[in-house]
Formats: C-alpha cells, structure tokens, sequence
C-alpha cells in the first residue's frame, strides 16, 4: 500500500495525488465518472479535490455538478469515510465572494450536494479582498465548530492576505489554514515559490497544487507538429512556443526512458518532491488516463534528476 502523507498540521492524511474532480459532470459523465473514481480509490487513492463552481463554465450547467457526481459516487460506494473530501467556496455563480453569510450558504449547498454532514477540506477557491480576513476566517471556524468542515485552506491568495489570515487565526485562538492551493508546476514555478513557499514552509502549511500537468502540456502529448483534440489544447500548447517548455520536455524525456515511466508520471514526481507539496491534483476523464497519474505514489526521482529537472524549468 502507498503510504499516505500528513496534510499539513491538520489530522488528515492524503494519498500523495489528488484527484481533479473539474471533469465531473464536464467532459466525463456519470458512467466514466464512477470509473475513474472507483478506479483512484482501488488504487488506495483517497483525495477528492472538487469546488462548488465546477462545472458552471459549461453551457446548461448551474455550478454543483463535481459535487453532486462526488456526492452519488459515495451514497453509492458507501465509502464516505475512507475519502478526504475537498471542495472549494467562492466562485459558485449563485454565491460570489466571501461575506460570512455567503461562506456559511455556500458550505450548505455543498454538503447537500455531497451528500455529506462534513467538507474534509473546506478552501477559499479566489481570495476576495473586499471581506476583511477577520470576517473570511472566523466564518470558517464557526463552520469548524459545527462539525461541517474539518480543516481549512486557501487558494489563489496573496502571500500578506494569506500572512494576516494565520496571524489573526493564531491570536484569536481560531481554525487556521492548513493547505495552500497554488497554480504550480513544471513550467510556472513564479506564482508559488517565494514568499507564499515560505509563508507555507514556515507555518506548517501543506500545498496542494493545482494545474500540475500544466492543462495537459506536462503529459508529453503535445509536441512540435501534433494536434490534440482537448479543450484544454489552447491552454497547454502555448508552452511549446517557449524554450522552457522545450528544455523542460527534454528533460522529462530523459527521465521518464531511465524509470520506464510516462512523461506525466515524472513531471507529477517532481512536484510531490518540492518543499511543502502534499499532494499535486490532477484530473482524468477515463480510467486509460489514471495509472499515469496514480504512478507518482512509487515513482522516487534520484536528486541528479530532480535537479536535472529544476535546472530545465528555471
């Protein structure tokens, strides 16, 4: 069995991938859905990342449709209680923003749809500066002492916002972050390292990144000359056109052939070695798609092709 890995200070341990529920009810229906679900905890996975907007972006979507697939997916299995659910507030069309009788709605809503009395995880999904910090973390400690969310965390947070949410949960005695959900991988390094890295590293925070393959770029399918039907496409191809995103598929290339393991498997490796990462979240809209993404759990990389890699993104 993989071991797991603390999530942060909280008491909640997490498979070392978790697994993007964007998908669901998106580009995967409920058939491929319960697949790759049933496919990720078969596989000892336990780390469901979700939020309340997914899938909103599509056409006849509301928001809601990851969390009531998720919420099926459990009534179904019966497994509530080996999964870490994580979902997000904020960004819902019908609950914008981070007012505390806006957290506290939104959190009803999710935990409906769950079919849940409790959010494992519970972040912030876009920080909203028009809320004082205050207000945003003493709303999620009320949720914490009703027994509805677990632990909580952050996303897309300036390093001084997320800074004075810790100071103000630590002085008021309250619940305070215990994970970070930066945009991090093989080729944007910017947004997390540096002062949100160190703010993690020195509270004891755990990331979780998102966008770890880079939309798809970090798969190692797109390649000078080659289309890829995904409508994430756009997205991931723009990396081709810069010369880190060249060195950084060299480099991969090398790494992978040495371990025998997919180009994915190894740029996942190197995330879940970083300082302070628990976990990088990936998602997969058919079974095919997952043992590439579940290999990272035994994949270890020597530190010659860790830096190999480090070198190649810089």
């Amino acid at each position: 069995m993989t071991s797991l890995r603390p999530l942060g200070n909280s008491d909640l341990d997490v498979f070392p991938l978790a697994l993007g529920g964007n998908v669901f009810g998106w580009t995967a229906d409920e058939a491929q859905s319960f697949a790759v679900l049933d496919a990720y905890a078969a596989a000892g996975g336990n780390f469901i990342d979700s939020a309340d907007t997914y899938s909103s972006w599509v056409p006849g979507n509301e928001g809601g449709e990851s969390e009531t697939m998720i919420g099926k997916w459990l009534a179904s299995r019966g497994n509530r209680d080996e999964i870490v659910v994580a979902t997000k507030v904020g960004s819902h069309p019908k609950f914008k923003g981070l007012s505390a009788p806006n957290v506290k709605a939104a959190a009803e809503e999710s935990l409906r749809r769950l079919g849940t009395d409790r959010i494992d995880l519970y972040y912030t999904h876009f920080d909203d500066p028009s809320v004082p910090v205050e207000e945003i973390v003493t709303a999620l400690d009320d949720l914490v002492k009703e027994g509805k969310v677990r632990a909580v965390a952050a996303s897309n947070i300036s390093p001084e916002r997320l800074q004075e949410s810790l100071d103000f949960a630590d002085r008021e005695g309250l619940a305070r972050y215990v994970a970070l959900q930066p945009h991090y991988n093989l080729v944007s390094r910017d947004t997390y390292e540096g002062p949100l890295q160190q703010i993690a590293s020195r509270a004891g925070l755990a990331a979780v990144p998102y966008y770890a393959l880079a939309a798809g770029f970090l798969t190692g399918k797109y390649r000078p000359g080659t289309t890829v039907d995904s409508p994430r496409a756009a997205g991931a191809g723009q990396h081709l056109a810069t010369e880190r995103g060249q060195k950084v598929l060299a480099a991969l290339d090398t790494v992978a052939e040495a371990h025998g393991a997919e180009v994915a498997s190894v740029a996942l490796a190197w995330l879940a070695a970083r300082p302070t990462v628990a976990a990088p979240i990936a998602s997969a809209r058919t079974v095919e798609q997952l043992p590439a993404l579940l290999a990272v759990a035994d994949l270890t990389l020597t530190d010659e092709e860790l830096s190999l890699l480090t070198v190649a993104s810089a």
